[in-house]
């Protein structure tokens, strides 16, 4: 029990703190970097970040679900997709870092939350996480479609940095479905899209 605490506090302070690194080519790295406004540059920046705070969010949530799974397929799934997710971790902060600015104030209390709230909905049952997981990745995919309708246009970079990990959320979604994801509630969507938009809100900023 104490180990498992240990590496589970290792993935907290990794996600947090390390440089995410990634197996896959850097979407977009085939482009040069736009010129950009200095307004257009801090939108750009900001819209990265909170995207960047959304895989945090990720990796915790899945994380606290695949301590409290009880089907190793299931956690096996969870486990590809934190995999996945690290990805996405490592080309968002580093398109934020080419932008000349920062990742969220709140990574570790957006951390702490996602990863507790993980832990809850996996103690609710395989079938219940999984539809978590599967609606969590369809509210993520609308949510990159709308960046890149906000993104600049010549901002080629972050826009293929968002198309990838929209192809990748898709998946994820997918897959869940195929292992027997149940469709949740929709109150409880509806409340997963409100705490998203308090989230997006106020990463834009902080």
């Amino acid at each position: 029990m104490f180990d498992s605490l240990i590496i589970e506090v290792d993935k907290g302070l990794r996600t947090l703190f390390a440089v995410a690194s990634t197996t896959r080519k850097y979407p977009g790295q085939e482009f040069g970097e736009p010129v950009l406004s200095d307004v257009d540059k801090m939108h750009a920046a900001a819209l990265m970040r909170i995207n960047h705070v959304g895989e945090v969010c990720a990796q915790a949530l899945y994380q606290g679900q695949a301590l409290t799974c009880r089907n190793p397929e299931v956690r096996k799934i969870l486990g590809k997709a934190v995999y996945e997710e690290t990805e996405h971790l490592a080309w968002t902060e580093q398109r934020i870092n080419e932008l000349g600015s920062r990742k969220s104030l709140l990574n570790p209390l957006w951390y702490l939350g996602s990863l507790s709230l993980g832990a809850f909905v996996g103690g609710l049952g395989d079938e219940w996480s999984l539809g978590f997981l599967a609606e969590t990745e369809r509210q993520v995919e609308a949510h990159l479609d709308h960046h890149l309708s906000e993104l600049p246009a010549q901002d080629a970079k972050s826009r293929a940095i968002v198309r990838q990990m929209k192809i990748d959320e898709r998946v994820h979604a997918d897959t869940a479905v195929g292992f027997g994801a149940w469709e949740l509630p929709v109150p409880v969507k509806g409340v997963m899209r409100l705490a998203a938009s308090v989230m997006t809100r106020t990463a834009y900023y902080l």
